[in-house]
């Protein structure tokens, strides 16, 4: 079985309500004046922190995290939260699981790692982990290079009305990726051909190879 298959990888994204807007393609052409108006900001401004991971053929979450993700909410978040969302992975995996998280500040707090050292005893990747996670590779991890650029295609498909509708949008786009045949082993494909074009460029920018 692939050695990925088995790492829960993790990753927490920022959902506005703005999205991607490019203003470059929101010109409108007539001989005379159409009276239209062209929003330019909200008045209501929301997001969402949105956590997630990948392991197997699971993804797990999103859960919504709290606005400001400070070293001890993230702390309640694998204690009392990861639990819960690793019921319906398989036993099988759950037991051989490896743990990856980034270098962020929250990951890095020394009651963190403690727990993590733990619970996955010699089995988690990150910063100050048994197992180093290269620093600024998100074209490394499977959340980056696909799910969130995913999941906000689809939440942002039209304009969101409400923090209610974001959240519900995410959860809906969560699901609907979920369903796609054969989408994680196609990102497990993947991660394997950028690790090896990682070390053919010698940990340089690879993702031109690909």
């Amino acid at each position: 079985m692939h050695f990925a298959s088995s790492v829960l990888f993790c990753e927490e994204a920022t959902f506005s309500r703005e999205g991607v807007f490019n203003t470059h393609n929101a010109h409108m052409w007539a001989l005379n004046n159409p009276h239209s108006t062209r929003p330019r900001a909200m008045q209501q401004r929301f997001t969402a922190n949105v956590w997630a991971g990948i392991v197997g053929d699971s993804l797990l979450g999103p859960y919504i995290l709290p606005p400001r993700l400070d070293s001890h909410k993230y702390l309640v978040f694998l204690q009392e939260v990861l639990p819960e969302l690793l019921t319906d992975v398989p036993t099988p995996i759950r037991r051989r699981m490896w743990f990856q998280q980034d270098g962020a500040p929250s990951h890095y707090a020394r009651h963190v790692r403690e727990h993590l050292d733990r619970t996955f005893p010699n089995r988690w990747i990150g910063r100050g982990g048994p197992v180093a996670w290269s620093p600024r590779s998100p074209d490394l991890s499977p959340l980056d290079f696909f799910i969130w650029g995913a999941m906000k295609g689809l939440v942002y498909d039209t304009p969101v009305v409400s923090e209610m509708d974001l959240v519900a949008r995410i959860s809906i786009a969560a699901a609907r990726i979920h369903e796609m045949p054969g989408v994680f082993e196609d990102v497990r494909q993947s991660m394997s051909r950028r690790c090896r074009a990682c070390i053919h460029a010698n940990g340089r920018n690879f993702e031109h190879f690909l």
